[in-house]
């Protein structure tokens, strides 16, 4: 291995022999847990008080695929669920577009109307199972879907707990599923926000993600800086729109990756609560110390693992998902060992949930808060992190902000330099991936790879097309002409969209009806 990566973490931070006291600041002294700047964690007890939710992310097929697999995991301890939606859902086409062909519950399972999401959470009890949606151009549809689902539940939308990630701005940096214009999406952003505040006030409104932007390439401070970039943008547009920091910013939420370099992962989330404690008291003026409080999900780094030596796969998820504890999460998603090759098993799923079991009850790490405060070590490398992502920040400022840094390609260009020497030390063999260009093997017998059956597409279409022949079809049309209506003005959408949903209009209606009026976007 050469010299000139071995020492450094994947954000090029040059890692010291040794460190000692003179290497930290004296920020963290006195500061304790559940106290500003939040170093230490939100809550002063941590873990001995509540442990973090752990959700398993998953989703293929039908509704009715998808739904027995979210039963099994509750019944193996699970105690959220995570949705992941197929590209037609994301996209907003319904799976009987020509636009839908060959990827109908590919990645995730495919939403059109209520009728799919009423299968999708049924015997599943809304009213104590909290859902966090993975879903960004389409996310009013699919809260106003589960809302739905829960008024036929019997489930008042004030009781709903979950989180919509409903962040666009990563989706022009980083993963490609728009739609609209940039100004628009900011729009349906901030009508889900103010919707929220006074209908749905447990839900988490948006969750503002770095795990794309990482898995996109990006090193762990630009993970942060661009994450952090894109709040600020929509904390202002919050504020633009009429709302307070503190009606709002309680409910904000973030989302990020769990990589492989474990203390750089420890420190990055250390230093994320204190930068996001620092923005929104000093920058944007808050008085309430829960719009201070950075609270987040994450989820171990799918670009980590590796199609050879899958088994490896348990090693990493198991470092990664013990920093992102050790760094204080709210919410842990663990990935499938097999995940490299395909939507993971029953198996690998089960697995990668006892991986976070193990980590809860038989390690001894959540019986104190912050374990690895006061390591000089992890002290120092919070402190130059936070001062790197504060560069970033202020370049982006200079530029006027995330949608300017984006449409000048200054977000993507800094991640495909990183991406690109990444992969050039690994081809060199300074960055060692054990199993890919070190330790390899002869190829071993591959596992069983799960995957989706194509007769998914016809029984979901067959569906689809049976339910627009039997719904109300003028009820559907005026529904649909309400929400084009109030697309053209300022009125907040959701309403309108909670309407069109309860008569089955379907989610490709409603999203052509928004891009009649509004257009697409084109990089």
């Amino acid at each position: 291995m050469r010299e000139s990566n071995r020492h450094k973490t994947s954000s090029q931070i040059n890692v010291k022999e040794s460190y000692f006291n003179s290497d930290t600041s004296t920020e963290l002294a006195g500061e304790r847990p559940g106290s500003y700047p939040f170093t230490r964690g939100v809550r002063a007890d941590m873990y001995r008080g509540r442990l973090w939710t752990m959700r398993q992310y998953a989703g293929f097929g039908t509704a009715k695929e998808s739904n027995q697999r979210y039963r099994y995991l509750l019944a193996n301890g699970t105690s959220g669920l995570s949705v992941a939606f197929d590209l037609p859902t994301q996209i907003g086409y319904d799976s009987d577009d020509p636009f839908a062909e060959g990827e109908v519950g590919k990645t995730g399972v495919a939403i059109d109307s209520l009728q799919d999401m009423e299968v999708l959470f049924e015997a599943i009890p809304l009213e104590k199972v909290s859902v966090s949606m993975t879903i960004n151009s389409t996310a009013g549809i699919l809260l106003a879907l589960l809302i739905a689902v829960g008024e036929k539940q019997g489930v008042a939308k004030e009781a709903l707990r979950g989180t919509v990630q409903n962040d666009l701005l990563k989706e022009y940096i980083a993963r490609g599923t728009y739609i609209y214009p940039v100004k628009h999406s900011l729009r349906l952003i901030t009508d889900i926000i103010s919707y929220c505040h006074v209908e749905a006030p447990k839900f988490n409104t948006i969750s503002i993600s770095g795990y794309h932007i990482r898995e996109a390439g990006a090193s762990a401070v630009q993970e942060l800086a661009f994450t952090f970039c894109n709040a600020i943008c929509y904390t202002s547009a919050a504020i633009e729109a009429g709302l307070d920091i503190d009606e709002f910013a309680p409910r904000l939420s973030f989302f990020f990756n769990g990589h492989n370099n474990f203390f750089e992962e420890v420190a990055k989330f250390r230093a994320a609560r204190r930068i996001w404690a620092k923005i929104a008291k000093e920058r944007f003026h808050a008085k309430n110390e829960r719009s201070m409080m950075l609270r987040f999900h994450t989820q171990t780094g799918g670009s980590t693992l590796t199609a050879q030596q899958v088994n490896n796969n348990i090693v990493r998820v198991a470092f990664q998902g013990m920093a992102a504890v050790l760094g204080g999460t709210q919410s842990l998603h663990t990935n499938g060992m097999d995940e490299a090759l395909g939507l993971p098993t029953e198996e690998a799923a089960r697995t990668a949930l006892r991986t976070q079991q193990v980590i809860a009850h038989e390690t001894g790490v959540t019986d104190t808060v912050d374990p690895l405060a006061g390591s000089y070590f992890v002290e120092a490398l919070t402190d130059e992190i936070e001062k790197l992502v504060w560069e970033y920040i202020a370049r982006v400022d200079e530029m006027g902000g995330s949608t300017e840094a984006i449409a000048n390609q200054f977000f993507q260009n800094e991640i495909r330099s990183t991406a690109y020497d990444t992969q050039q030390a690994i081809d060199r063999g300074e960055k060692v991936i054990v199993g890919v260009n070190e330790f390899q093997t002869e190829e071993e017998q591959r596992p069983e790879v799960f995957s989706v059956d194509d007769t998914v597409k016809d029984d979901q279409i067959q569906r689809l097309q049976a339910l627009k022949g039997r719904r109300d079809n003028p009820g559907v049309q005026k529904a649909l002409a309400e929400v084009s209506r109030r697309a053209q003005g300022r009125e907040n959408l959701m309403p309108a969209i909670l309407d069109a949903v309860r008569v089955y209009a379907t989610l490709g209606e409603i999203s052509n009806v928004l891009r009649d009026q509004w257009g697409e976007y084109r990089e």
